[in-house]
């Protein structure tokens, strides 16, 4: 077993999260983007200021709006690198899903970093525990 490092410095971490709609329309993706991040901002203490960019991803049965045109509306988002794209087919895949992959700059080791799954999408990582939001 390794020995634990203490931290230093802020690293760049990755934070990955999803959630799922349950209608392919412009006000259920902004509901549940806006829902997801704003989990994944509180779970992790995440400033606007230490995003360094966020990829969306999205299954082929959602395309009514881009995650990233709700997320640009939040408070300080508004010059972050954003990117929607769309999620690999995988057979038996969870339907109406969105992903996301958060770069940011944080003082929490590796471990520390608090991963978020809401909705239908917490099938994807019952490990984990998420918040109880949607």
């Amino acid at each position: 077993m390794r020995p634990q490092r203490r931290q230093m410095s802020w690293q760049v971490r990755g934070v990955r999260g999803a959630t799922t709609i349950e209608e392919n329309t412009a006000e259920a993706i902004g509901e549940a983007t806006l829902e997801l991040i704003e989990a994944i901002e509180v779970a992790n203490g995440i400033d606007p200021s230490d995003i360094v960019s966020v990829i969306f991803s999205v299954t082929p049965d959602i395309d009514a709006a881009f995650p990233a045109r709700f997320a640009r509306t939040r408070l300080g988002w508004e010059t972050v690198p954003l990117l929607d794209v769309q999620h690999m087919v995988v057979g038996g895949g969870l339907e109406k899903c969105i992903r996301v992959l958060m770069q940011v700059y944080t003082p929490l080791l590796q471990h520390q970093v608090q991963h978020v799954y809401l909705r239908r999408a917490r099938v994807l990582r019952p490990d984990l525990e998420s918040p109880t939001t949607g």
